[in-house]
């Protein structure tokens, strides 16, 4: 049984930019992923294969309240569900780290702030090589720095969707966007802005997710090693349960065990939850670290309508998703809504087939002929309204004696969706001419939109300063347990009305630069940065 200075598990946004940061320490990092490396074939770019036969896609079942069975929209491969998001990589905004009253309930503050994420932030826009304009989100706080990448040029269809929302007096901003685009140099650029983006692999390794930026630049470095194949099931730890001992996965040729000094859960924020949950022992009779009895409650995922818009003539699109709108984030500007409503961007483009696969759930795709579906795509322009959902006990993920994931869900907070859905359609009139809403929240759970079903999940093993109401410190540190860090989308109080990825990423290099200070391995940046242990913290300051 080898031994690590770092055991990780996952090698998604999270567990994959942990061990970048701390690669260059020269300490041994063992990275294990239940997945194996994504092959690289044509199938990355076909429709049918990616959304019609889900070839990618895990074909596990999960069971929701009613103990119906569903497939999870969920990626099992190195990278993580990054290698095939849609690549929008956007900071939570200054308040979104306060507490805020919505319609339907509270949404907690963090344990950190705003300022104490900036800098980390910052860097992971450039690290992830994000493509945006400062001075056009109307939420934004005004001191960000340039982004490093100019924004990515709207197509035509998109810019007379700009000039009709500003001729409304709505602010648009592009939609920050991490791919690795040279606009000067198109015959050379890695990024082709090709049809095939959001929900795909992509084939020329040219969106910025874990699998290209984080992982594989480690992977020539003799203290670095990833293990595919490597599903973990449960952590042991000493009789006094204050250290995990070892780490216990499962593979074909039967059970592993594996020892670090530090380990790190970044499986995702259902499985870190049902890990942790599945590895109680007597010293942790709920769980491990779940003395708050907070492991696996206040799932949350965005609450999501595709607002689908057909025009008679074609759409002159290939790249859609260039454009976004924050007027709403916080209320209604013209007074009449006083609560958050959420955050609009344009959708990737969508053949037909692409078309096919998101009703394949519930609609056989036999049912619906090729020429139908395509001529509608070349018609069509797809916004996705994002809406905060709230934390709640009782959503949560649980786990049976056999190790099947229930997912205990209840939609919550649907006023200032709905609102912000109608602005979207009345917006529209005049520019194209039929739309429909299409809402995740409208369906029974196990018959969701498999675009989005249970991406951007988060929650279920918060962070926070109080051992009684979170299961993780400030640093994302196990309260109960010495050596023990959550880095996935667990550890988020709430999860806001923006794509989670970049918070990650830059939450990840955060815990990063601690653990380099707690492995005796400071660096000027780190020191820069002042990351000292915070003892207490309230939200809106910043770390002392």
């Amino acid at each position: 049984m080898a031994h690590f200075d770092v055991v990780i598990i996952g090698s998604g946004a999270g567990g994959g930019t942990l061990a970048q940061r701390l690669a260059a320490s020269g300490k041994s990092i063992l990275i294990l992923e239940r997945g194996e490396q994504l092959p690289r074939e044509a199938e990355n770019w076909s429709p049918r294969a990616v959304f019609i036969q889900h070839r990618y896609r895990t074909q596990e079942k999960w069971y929701d309240k009613k103990g119906k069975p569903f497939t999870p929209n969920t990626h099992y491969w190195v990278g993580g569900n990054t290698t095939f998001y849609g690549a929008a990589l956007m900071r939570l905004r200054g308040r979104d780290f306060d507490e805020v009253q919505h319609a339907g309930g509270v949404s907690p503050a963090w344990p950190v702030s705003l300022t104490d994420m900036a800098p980390y932030y910052a860097e992971a826009e450039s690290l992830w090589r994000v493509h945006g304009a400062r001075g056009a989100d109307p939420t934004e706080e005004g001191d960000e720095p340039p982004y490093a990448y100019a924004p990515v040029h709207d197509d035509p269809g998109i810019a007379q969707l700009r000039s009709h929302w500003q001729a409304q007096g709505w602010k648009p901003f592009s939609l920050p966007l991490g791919i690795n685009l040279d606009q000067g140099q198109p015959v050379t650029s890695a990024c082709i802005k090709c049809k095939t983006c959001g929900g795909y692999p992509c084939l020329l390794k040219a969106k910025s997710d874990a699998r290209t930026i984080a992982i594989e630049p480690l992977m020539g470095l003799p203290n670095v090693t990833l293990l595919t194949g490597r599903k973990v099931t449960r952590l042991e730890t000493d009789p006094a349960g204050r250290t995990v001992t070892e780490v216990i996965c499962q593979t074909e040729q039967g059970e592993e065990r594996w020892t670090g000094d530090i380990v790190v859960l970044a499986a995702g924020a259902a499985n870190s939850a049902a890990v942790l949950l599945a590895s109680a022992n007597a010293a942790h009779p709920n769980g491990l670290a779940n003395g708050s009895d907070q492991v696996g409650r206040n799932y949350m995922f965005h609450t999501l309508t595709a607002m689908v818009s057909l025009t008679c003539a074609h759409v002159d699109v290939t790249f859609p998703k260039t454009l976004a709108c924050n007027d709403f984030y916080w209320g209604d500007p013209d007074g009449s809504y006083d609560k958050p409503m959420g955050h609009i961007q344009l959708l990737e483009y969508m053949s037909g087939q692409t078309l096919e696969g998101q009703v394949s759930d519930w609609l056989p795709p036999g049912l619906v002929p090729d020429a139908i579906s395509e001529g509608i795509a070349e018609r069509m322009l797809s916004m996705l309204v994002i809406s905060e959902d709230l934390p709640l006990p009782e959503n949560r993920v649980r786990v049976t004696p056999d190790g099947r994931i229930n997912l205990d869900y209840t939609y919550n907070n649907l006023e200032g969706h709905e609102r912000l859905v109608g602005k979207l359609h009345a917006s529209l009139d005049g520019f194209v001419d039929h739309a429909h809403p299409v809402s995740q929240h409208h369906f029974e759970f196990g018959s969701l939109l498999p675009l989005y079903g249970t991406a951007h999940q988060a929650g279920t093993v918060r962070f926070g300063s109080d051992p009684a109401t979170s299961a993780l410190d400030p640093w994302c540190k196990a309260h109960e347990i010495d050596n023990l860090y959550v880095v996935d989308t667990s550890f988020f109080p709430s999860i806001a009305a923006v794509n989670p990825t970049l918070t990650t990423v830059a939450n990840a290099l955060r815990v990063g630069d601690h653990l380099l200070e707690r492995l005796g391995q400071g660096t000027p940046a780190a020191k820069a940065r002042d990351v000292a242990r915070p003892q207490s913290h309230k939200a809106g300051e910043g770390l002392a």
